[in-house]
Order: C-alpha cells, then sequence, then structure tokens
C-alpha cells in the first residue's frame, strides 16, 4: 500500500529502523540498544541498567561464550566489582527472561567458561534484515575440525580411505608427535559420507582413569548408559548398523582399549574402528600402519630451493613459519637451513612446528643454530628403544627453555587442567601470591603464540588445552619443584571447580545441559581423584562429590557417580551430617544402586536417609522428590502398601508447597499407587489431576527426578481407562505416551511406558500392537543394557504366545523370566506374569498346578496389597474349576469376581466375569 508522497509502508519502517537504530529480536523479545529498550510482544519491560547492558553484551555475539572476566570488563568498565555481581544480574536477567519456562532457553552457563546466549537471533534495522541462526545445535559427528590441506600424507589418507571401511581394525601406529591424530581426523572427514555421518571421535589424552574407558567412547557416541556395562550398552547401539570409531592417543589405557576393542570387533561385524598409538593394540584382525616421519632430504648437495621445498617436511616447515610471519621470504640460502633443520628434527612434525614459530620471532638463522646447538647433545643419546621420543623431549626442553621465569610457571601450573580451561580457570588456578593476574594472563597469550597452547577456536568457547605430550612434559617439570607445589596446585584447581560447579547448582537448568558440561569431565574427574587421593583435602572432596553428582547423572554416568557418592559418604565429616551435602550424597548413591545394582536394601536405605535429612530441614521440594523415588522402589520390589504411604504423604507435602507440578508429582504417585490397588475410580481422578497440573515433559526435569512423572500417569491413566470400560481410549493414550516417552530420549521412562502399554495391548488382544510394542521393548533394554528388562522381555514373549494358544517353550520361558527377575528383586511383572503360566499349565491340563499357582498369587497380592488384578485371577480359577467339574464351585468364585471387579470401578473384569457367568461351564 502506498502512503502520501508516493513513499511505500515499507518504506517508512526502514525509515523508522534507521531513526531507531538496530533491533535485535528473539523469542517474544525485541531489543533496541541505542534506545535502551526492551519489549516483550511490542510491550516495553522494565529492566536494570546493569542488566540491559548484559543482555546487548550477549546478544551481541550469540552462541559465542563470554568469559565472566570479558562480561565484568565489558559491562562494569567503570567500577570494580567481584563475581557475585555478575552472578546476581545473571540470575535476575534469567528470571526477567523466563529463562527455562516451558523449555525457553536463553542463557547457558558453561562451567568453568562463562555464558552464553543460545537463542535463534534476528537483527532488524540499518541494513536489510538478517537471520542468525546461532543457537548451539549438536553436530551429526563430533569429529574435529581438519586442516586446509594435508601435507605429505596423501598416500597414507589414500591407504586408510580405501582400506578402512572394509577392515574392521585398522591402528595408526608411530612416536609422540608424527601426526597421527591430524592423519586420523582427516580420515575421519573422508569416511563420513560412507558412513552416513555416524562417526564418533575419543581423545583418551583427557582421560586418566582407566576405568571409564567404556563411559567415555559411549559419551563421544552420545549414547546415554544408565546400566553398570557401558560396552554392552555401545554394542547394542551399533551392532547391526555401520559406525566408524575413531580413538585417539591410547597408548597410556592400551590395555583397557584393546579389550573393548576386541569385543567391538566380535560383536559389531558392521562397524569399524580406527585407533592411534604409539603401539599396536595387539588384538586378532588389527591391521597396522606405521606411520613414518615426513619425508626430507637426508643429503642436500645439489638440490635447488624449488628441490628442497618439494619434501613434504620442508613444506610443513615453510608453511607453519609462513603463517607466524607472512613476511618470510625464503632464498635458497634460507631453504637449506630449513631443510637442515628438519633433517636435525627427524622429518617429526610437532617439533618442526614449534621451530616454525620460533622461526618467525628470532629468524632463520637464529633458530638454525639454537637447535644445532641444543641437538648436538640429544642425538648422542638414540641408543635406547624409542629414539624419537627423545627428539620430541629434546624440542620440549629447547621451547621451555627459551620461556621467560613467568612463563615457565604458568606452563607448569596449566599442567593441572585435563582438557579444555578458560582464561578464569586459569587466572583462578595459577595466579597467586607469587604471579598477578595481569602477568598470568600475559603469558598465556605467549604461551598461545608460541604453540605451547592450544586455543580451540572451533566451538567459539574462548578455551585453551595443552597437548598431551607438552602437558606430561610441564606436569614433570611442576612436580621437581617439590611435592608442596603440585599439591598446592592441584587442590586450587579442586576449588575452584568445586566453587563452578556449586554456583552452577543454584542456577536453574545449568547442570541439565549436557553440552557444555561434557568438556569438563576431565577435570572434574581429576580433581575428584586428587581429592580422594593420599595427598588429597577430604572436606573439599565430599562437596565437590555431591556438586559433580548432577554432572553425572545428567550425562548417564551412574557407576562413577555410585563410586563418588559412595567414597564421600565414607569421608562425611560429623558436622557435613545432616546436611543438604549428605542429602544430595544419598540421594545420588540410592537411585544410582537402584538403576546399576538392582532394587538393593542398600539403595532403599540411603534413599530413606535422604528423605529423613530433607524432612528434618524441612525441604519441602526434596521430599517430593525423594519420595518420588522412594515410591517407584517399592512399587519394583512389590511393597505396594509401603509405596501408597509415600504417596499419601507426597500428596500432603505438595498440597503445603501449592505449585501446580509438586500438585502433579504427587498425585501421579497417588493414581499409580491406586490402580494397582485396585482402585480404578480414585486412581482415574488422580491421573488426570496429575496431567492436568504437569508441566511438559523436559529432559532436564526428568533427570531432576530420576524418571518422568507426567509419562508414568499417562501410561497408567492408560491401563486405568481400560479396566474402568473405555478400552478406545486407553489405546490410543498407550500410543501416544509410548511416542512422548521415545522423543524423551531417556530409556529408562522409555521402557516403563512400554511395560504398561504392552498389558494394555494384551488386555484389548489387539496382538499386532503388543508384537511391535515387544520389539520395540526389547531393542531398547538390550541396546541400553538394562539386566531386568532384558529379562522381563523373554517373560513378555511368553504371555503374548500364551494369549494366541502357543504353549510349546512359553511355559519354561515365563519361569526363567520371573527368577531372574525374582533375583534382582523386580517384582512388578509377579502377578501378569503368573497369570499368564496358570493359563499356559491349564491348557496342558495341569490343572493342580495351576489351581495351586492362583492361591498363591491371589494370597501373595492380598498380602502386599497389589490388588488390580485380583477379580481376573478369581475368573481364571473359576474356569479351570467349572472345567474340572465343580459347577457349583465355579460359579461362586465367578461371584466373587463380578463383586470385586464393581467395588474396584473394574468394569472390564466386571465384563469377562459376567460374560463366564453366562456361558455354559466349558468342556
Amino acid at each position: 500500500m502506498d502512503r502520501p508522497g508516493g513513499q511505500s509502508y515499507g518504506r517508512i519502517v526502514a525509515d523508522l529502523d534507521q531513526q531507531i537504530g538496530e533491533r535485535i529480536c528473539f523469542g517474544p523479545f525485541c531489543l533496541t540498544p541505542d534506545a535502551r529498550l526492551l519489549t516483550r510482544h511490542g510491550e516495553p519491560v522494565e529492566i536494570g541498567g546493569r542488566s540491559f547492558d548484559l543482555l546487548v553484551v550477549l546478544t551481541d555475539q550469540p552462541g559465542r561464550v563470554l568469559s565472566k572476566r570479558e562480561l565484568l570488563k565489558r559491562v562494569w568498565s567503570d567500577v570494580v566489582v567481584e563475581d557475585g555481581s555478575l552472578r546476581f544480574h545473571m540470575a535476575g536477567l534469567r528470571k526477567l527472561l523466563g529463562d527455562g519456562v516451558d523449555g525457553a532457553r536463553y542463557i547457558a552457563t558453561q562451567v568453568g567458561v562463562g555464558y552464553a546466549f543460545v537463542a535463534p537471533v534476528e537483527r532488524h534495522g540499518g541494513t536489510a534484515p538478517r537471520r542468525l541462526e546461532e543457537s548451539v545445535r549438536a553436530p551429526t559427528t563430533n569429529l574435529p575440525g581438519r586442516l586446509p590441506h594435508l601435507i605429505g600424507r596423501e598416500r597414507d589418507v589414500a591407504l586408510l580411505v580405501e582400506r578402512v571401511a572394509d577392515t574392521p581394525l585398522f591402528s595408526i601406529v608411530g612416536a609422540a608427535g608424527v601426526g597421527k591424530t591430524t592423519l586420523a581426523v582427516e580420515t575421519g572427514h573422508r569416511l563420513a559420507p560412507t558412513f552416513a555421518d555416524q562417526v564418533a571421535f575419543v581423545d583418551f589424552s583427557m582421560l586418566e582413569n582407566m576405568a571409564v574407558v567404556p563411559s567415555m567412547i559411549a559419551g563421544a557416541m552420545g549414547i546415554a548408559v544408565q546400566s553398570e556395562d557401558p560396552l554392552a550398552v555401545i554394542l547394542g547401539h551399533i551392532r547391526d548398523r555401520p559406525f566408524l570409531l575413531i580413538l585417539d592417543n591410547c597408548e597410556h589405557v592400551i590395555e583397557a582399549v584393546a579389550g573393548i576393542v576386541e569385543r567391538i570387533v566380535e560383536g559389531a561385524p558392521k562397524a569399524r574402528v580406527l585407533t592411534t598409538s604409539r603401539e599396536p593394540l595387539r588384538v586378532r584382525g588389527e591391521h597396522v600402519l606405521r606411520l613414518d616421519a615426513l619425508s626430507y632430504p637426508e643429503d642436500l648437495a645439489g638440490l635447488t630451493r624449488d628441490q628442497l621445498l618439494a619434501y613434504p617436511a620442508v613444506q610443513l616447515f615453510r608453511e607453519r613459519a609462513a603463517a607466524a610471519d607472512s613476511a618470510l621470504m625464503l632464498d635458497d640460502a634460507a631453504a637449506r637451513l630449513l631443510a637442515e633443520m628438519c633433517q636435525r628434527l627427524d622429518g617429526m612434525a610437532l617439533p618442526i612446528e614449534l621451530a616454525a614459530v620460533r622461526v618467525a620471532t628470532h629468524g632463520i638463522e637464529a633458530t638454525a643454530r639454537q637447535l644445532g646447538e641444543r641437538f648436538s647433545l640429544g642425538w648422542s643419546g638414540r641408543r635406547t628403544a624409542q629414539p624419537r621420543q627423545q627428539t620430541l623431549q629434546a624440542t620440549l626442553d629447547w621451547s621451555y627453555d627459551l620461556l621467560s621465569d613467568s612463563e615457565r610457571v604458568v606452563l607448569e601450573r596449566l599442567s593441572i587442567f585435563v582438557g579444555p580451561f578458560s582464561i578464569d580457570a586459569a587466572l583462578g588456578v595459577v595466579a597467586g601470591a607469587d604471579i598477578g593476574s595481569d602477568e598470568v594472563a600475559v603469558a598465556i597469550d605467549e604461551l598461545s603464540s608460541k604453540s605451547l597452547i592450544v586455543p580451540d577456536r572451533s566451538r567459539r568457547t574462548g578455551t585453551y588445552r595443552l597437548l598431551e605430550m607438552t602437558r606430561a612434559y610441564a606436569r614433570e617439570k611442576l612436580r621437581a619443584h617439590g611435592d608442596n607445589a603440585p599439591i598446592a596446585i592441584a587442590r586450587r584447581h579442586a576449588a575452584y571447580f568445586l566453587a563452578e560447579l556449586e554456583m552452577a547448582g543454584q542456577e536453574e537448568g545449568v547442570l541439565q545441559d549436557a553440552r557444555p558440561l561434557r568438556p569438563q569431565l576431565g577435570n572434574i574427574r581429576s580433581a575428584l581423584d586428587w581429592c580422594f587421593g593420599r595427598e588429597g583435602d577430604r572436606r573439599i572432596a565430599v562437596r565437590l562429590a555431591a556438586a559433580s553428582a548432577p554432572v553425572f547423572l545428567n550425562l548417564s554416568h551412574l557407576i562413577e557417580c555410585h563410586t563418588w557418592s559412595t567414597r564421600a559418604l565414607a569421608e562425611i565429616t560429623d558436622d557435613q551430617r545432616g546436611t543438604a551435602l549428605e542429602l544430595e550424597l544419598q540421594a545420588a548413591l540410592g537411585i544410582t544402586l537402584m538403576f546399576t545394582r538392582g532394587n538393593s536394601e542398600a539403595a532403599g536405605t540411603a534413599l530413606a536417609r535422604a528423605l529423613e535429612i530433607a524432612t528434618a530441614l524441612d525441604d519441602k521440594w526434596n521430599q517430593l522428590r525423594l519420595l518420588g523415588r522412594l515410591h517407584i522402589f517399592h512399587e519394583r520390589v512389590g511393597e505396594y502398601a509401603l509405596a501408597m504411604r509415600h504417596a499419601k504423604r507426597a500428596v500432603a507435602v505438595a498440597e503445603a508447597i501449592g505449585a501446580p507440578e509438586a500438585i502433579s508429582v504427587a498425585h501421579s504417585l497417588a493414581g499409580i499407587s491406586h490402580h494397582l490397588a485396585g482402585d480404578q475410580k480414585n486412581a482415574r481422578r488422580a491421573l488426570e489431576l496429575s496431567l492436568q497440573m504437569s508441566p511438559p515433559s523436559s529432559r532436564g526435569r526428568t533427570i531432576h527426578y530420576g524418571f518422568d512423572h507426567r509419562n508414568r500417569s499417562g501410561i497408567a491413566l492408560a491401563r486405568t481407562l481400560w479396566l474402568s470400560g473405555d478400552a478406545e481410549q486407553a489405546g490410543r493414550l498407550a500410543r501416544q505416551f509410548v511416542g512422548e516417552a521415545a522423543r524423551l530420549d531417556h530409556p529408562l521412562t522409555h521402557c516403563i511406558a512400554m511395560i504398561w502399554s504392552f498389558s494394555v495391548f494384551l488386555w484389548m488382544e489387539d496382538f499386532t500392537a503388543a508384537e511391535a510394542d515387544l520389539a520395540a521393548f526389547a531393542e531398547c533394554a538390550e541396546v541400553n543394557a538394562l539386566g531386568p528388562y532384558i529379562a522381563a522381555a523373554a517373560g513378555f514373549r511368553g504371555e503374548l504366545d500364551i494369549q494366541r494358544g502357543r504353549t510349546e517353550d512359553s511355559l519354561g520361558a515365563l519361569e526363567e523370566s520371573l527368577f531372574r527377575l525374582r533375583a534382582a528383586r523386580y517384582e512388578l511383572l509377579t502377578t501378569p506374569f503368573s497369570i499368564a503360566i496358570a493359563r499356559g499349565l491349564a491348557a496342558e491340563s495341569r490343572t493342580g498346578e495351576a489351581l495351586a499357582l492362583i492361591d498363591a498369587t491371589l494370597a501373595h497380592c492380598e498380602a502386599n496389597g497389589e490388588r488390580y488384578a485380583a477379580p481376573e485371577l478369581l475368573r481364571l480359577k473359576a474356569r479351570i474349576v467349572r472345567a474340572a467339574g465343580e459347577e457349583d464351585a465355579g460359579i461362586a468364585l465367578l461371584g466373587q469376581a463380578l463383586a470385586l471387579s464393581r467395588e474396584q470401578g473394574a468394569r472390564a473384569w466386571e465384563l469377562r466375569a459376567a460374560t463366564d457367568l453366562a456361558d455354559p461351564p466349558p468342556d
């Protein structure tokens, strides 16, 4: 539409945009920095000046992690403030934006690093609108970035690309610094399309504990492990599909890796494993590529400049030196000096790169002279088994000797970090009375420019890391100062990550985001190892174990969480007992024991102790969380009456809290207990209320509680509706909540949903749906190595076959399944499996055994409070009795079944009993 004066409406809007400046829009918000205005749905939002400035800085670079130091410098440039002020304003800004409400995410915290704005951003004004999709997304693979081009490795890459796809195991073997990792990464990128981007890269240089090798592999593959056998879960995921697994820096964990790789090769025929190590794994079927140094001229006589520069080692030297000094010029003499240095460095990639940086700083002639003087001593010791290791040692010695005193101190202390670290982390750990923060920051810049510290620019996180060999070298230098030096740095390192994790624990949702947590696992594990070690600090250890428990639970490292919680509780002091600290440790211990070692008494004891502490502290939210865990624990072990008591207590606690989420959780527990107790009317009311009050399912909330309460309510309501006589709606709900559980990406919740949906489909005699449900359940249990559920799958198969009239091997399968489930103290399926076995026994005319089993099951249900199936047991008993000619006794049993069905509100059982009563006695 045109306006007066010939201007279009769009032009007027554009002019207004120019006048008010750029607008930054995200979600329902628009931010106009020049006008200092924030609107929500077009309405102004009241926001403090510092919070406004903080939001402007964050949205200026969406997706990038800004360190606390950088934020303080940009927002509080005029005053000196503490970190606490930043945390206060950040918390207020999150609350103002509604971060975390209905799944909205705006600001992410990366533990130990800083903050990032993660919502998609759209900018308007000044120029044509442009869309910035900067929100953090998981890549298809986790391969590191590749070099623009690979020098001197074309034949090696071609060989690997040709052979790896058809070879179960290929190992790249060579000395430290020869370029194994670079070659493996390039091969992975080239083979990614062949494997449909199903490629995982695992860098073991960050790992110090051999026991967590399987968990680290699973984490790199993006697999959630919730069992005690991560390798079984890995095999379940890749057993029948192509996958390329690249394991880097295996030498210091070679025994663990060798055993795992051998099982992968045997159990996953379509998977391929590519490893890098200083020695072969020495397992069956291993193919080895021994990676030699880059080719260099052994005899320089008569070679021209161009001929010298054609050698790969000299090419690499030239390219790295030119990158560090774009003004570098190479005449004939300079090319010859480069070739001579490549000779002295034996063509090794890492020493060449270190020397090339020195060329940019000191010039070619000075570098060649220094290198020659230093290595004249190094070469005299080449009688050892690993001569190139000496070469690397000499190179690192040389680089170290060229550092200033402050740079040496910083490099040594940075060796405490395992994996990435931020500038804030470095300042917090390295700076002290002898070296100030400014001096540390300058030294880090210098070390980075000298390639002794590697900045990680690929993820825009502002982090650094030490190469494996540099870190090991620097650690030895730190130890050379005596025992007190490494102890002091280790204590600072542990204290820093303790403070970071405790602070993150106070910010809602931070510890539920796996992406920024995973890179810091190495540092968290290292700090825990030291704290619990011989020279460690036990008070920090206990707090650190509690603060890191949510991290391990979120990343599904349940075994590690169990280990650290157990050790912390053994070291807890008297003044720490009965505090929130012990509560978190006991809660973590209980849920990890329950899911990794079965429903042991120790698990119940830990959860009960946590609830006792929450009650003493009057912490109602934690009371509710723990009542939920105790409810499912006692339900799993078949103590239904006790589970009912927990549910009733949860309702009282929720009413005191008053929040919809609390009411939803409590009534979920109550509804499930009513359902199992046979009170379908109250079950339906409670479960419908639970769903009505429940917030949407989310993975973060699922991890916090240990399972998804909303999903359990929905699937329990499906069963309740069928028993109440509404089969059509029951089937619809069963399919809906199984689908939601699958999308939640939480294997335990998914299995729980399918266990109960299977019963709905069996009751409906929808055998096609039951078959599909069983197949999905069995796969989920197998892939995630969930032992009790694997046993249950075999029982479900027997139950389905018997209902279809196929007894054959079904009775044996059911009895074996029950035996295995009882060994794990998992009683939830005892009644339905017993009913199926009784049907099978009756079909085989083993009447006495069938009646004895029914009587025993009825007595068991009466004793433990699981009464929902009692009418069906009575009806089944009546059919068997009538078939044996005892018509009066059968009629009496059917009368009892009818009366009990009506009392429970179970119209489906009532209809079955009434139909049998109207039919003539079975033959």
